[in-house]
């Protein structure tokens, strides 16, 4: 009896312990449920947003600046899940600590351009054709438009075209990094935003182009300590 007894009470205490490290551990959250567009809004644009065969199905609209279908909550440290599938005729990207401009306001790698009142700037990570090498880097959209990292030869290769795409992308402190499924892209530091919304963008077209669109679906997210 006094072995049972025992036994139970180290297999009580595992499992309070067990419990007590889940609860400490940052857990994944869904931003969308396959059914409906919730906690998100346009920003930037007009290019329309719907759900179809449980993806968010993002369209160009001529004539429309980049549109960002975002967050209606900021995010700042975390790792973020999504898969997407574009049109290779377009180009689109993962904003992460974005904000929006509440004035015209100056580019700041060409001051004499002028970022209109609701246009977007901040990190955002790149979705773009195999060919062109850059799937899974970050580009400061709308305020220094640069590269911030150097893939390596894999990273350039990670991106496949007409396919889903798994990206992952982690954000702690001031260290930013990407995978494309599964393969390390972009991996540096920067410290000009702590914080902001997520994105999901539909970029501008030229005029007679498209329509195109680009999907995203299984978009999960984990706040870190």
């Amino acid at each position: 009896m006094k072995k049972l007894t025992l036994l139970l009470t180290a297999i009580l205490s595992l499992a309070l312990t067990s419990s007590a490290a889940t609860r400490g551990k940052p857990q994944w959250i869904s931003l969308f449920d396959g059914k409906k567009i919730e906690g998100f809004e346009p920003k930037g644009g007009t290019a329309t947003y719907r759900v179809e065969d449980g993806a968010i199905v993002g369209k160009t609209k001529e004539g429309s600046k980049n549109t960002f279908l975002s967050t209606t909550k900021d995010y700042g440290d975390f790792e973020l899940e999504i898969e997407v599938k574009c049109d290779v005729e377009l180009n689109s990207g993962i904003q992460i600590r974005s904000h929006v401009y509440e004035e015209d306001t100056p580019q700041a790698s060409k001051p004499k351009r002028i970022r209109e009142k609701g246009e977007i700037y901040g990190y955002q990570c790149e979705i773009t054709t195999q060919a062109k090498g850059v799937s899974g880097n970050f580009w400061d959209e709308g305020r220094w438009t640069k590269w911030h990292a150097e893939l390596s030869e894999e990273g350039k290769t990670a991106f496949k075209d007409g396919e889903w795409n798994k990206y992952r992308i982690r954000a702690k402190g001031n260290h930013i990094q990407s995978w494309v499924n599964g393969i390390k892209c972009a991996d540096f530091k920067d410290d000009m935003d702590a914080t902001g919304f997520i994105g999901l963008q539909v970029h501008s077209i030229r005029k007679g182009a498209g329509p195109y669109e680009v999907r995203w679906r299984n978009i999960r997210i984990r706040e870190l300590n």
